[in-house]
């Protein structure tokens, strides 16, 4: 679904007009949790589980850092969730970028990169 199209045109009043209906709970986060699923599915599905393993690791860490009372553990927990993320991100987005980057810069040193681009259809990132 792009920004631009009729669907679009649709979806967010409504996705709107039922947000501000909801009673003010969890209610309304999980309904916004599902609309905005929806929407990235609209665009590529397959990607979905992109997004639902980054909203796992975040979720999951913040749970573990309110839970945790060390300091240290919290910031251990929070720079996985960092890495994780954007591992995701670079992976998906920047891969061939750092594989060609790579590669120029070995074959000034005449060594060969045997790795080949990944073709992904860039997810949001």
């Amino acid at each position: 679904m792009i920004f631009n199209s009729l669907k679009f045109l649709i979806f967010f009043p409504t996705v709107v007009l039922i947000y501000f209906s909801l009673p003010r709970n969890r209610i309304r986060y999980f309904f916004l949790l599902c609309a905005s699923y929806y929407f990235y599915m609209s665009w590529n599905p397959k990607y979905v589980f992109l997004i639902l393993a980054s909203t796992i690791i975040t979720y999951a860490t913040s749970l573990w850092i309110g839970n945790t009372p060390s300091k240290q553990k919290r910031k251990i927990f929070l720079i996985t969730s960092l890495v994780l993320n954007l591992a995701i991100l670079i992976v998906f987005k920047y891969f061939n970028f750092l594989n060609n980057s790579i590669s120029v810069i070995l074959q000034n040193f005449n060594y060969q990169w045997g790795i080949p681009n990944v073709k992904f259809l860039l997810p949001i990132g």
